[in-house]
């Protein structure tokens, strides 16, 4: 290995190792009066904050969000919209096929 190369290795390994210091350091950093937060930023909180409540769940409802008779309506436009597109699709994957046919007998 050349010096150059050692040189530069040398180098990149104390930047590496300069930079994960750093970063360790940098809610202690962020802290200072100086470096840190603006003026008019709120102060932090002494103590971290509780855990978030993931298992408490809302309870229940009483009353159906959609009526069934709106509920039924929406279902059968979706199924109508649904039954559209399958159409259109069949259509253009049927002229898709046709038209490189087409363009192959001309060609020839």
């Amino acid at each position: 290995m050349s010096a150059g190369r050692q040189s530069r290795v040398v180098v990149w390994g104390v930047l590496l190792t300069a930079a994960l210091t750093l970063g360790g350091c940098s809610s202690t950093i962020a802290d200072l009066p100086v470096v840190g937060t603006p003026a008019d930023a709120p102060a932090r909180p002494k103590e971290a904050g509780a855990y978030l409540p993931v298992h408490d769940l809302p309870p229940d409802r009483d009353a159906e969000v959609i009526p069934p008779k709106e509920r039924t309506k929406i279902e059968a436009e979706l199924i109508a919209a649904r039954n559209r597109q399958a159409v259109n699709s069949q259509a253009s994957t049927a002229n898709s096929q046709t038209a490189p046919n087409a363009q192959n007998s001309a060609a020839k």
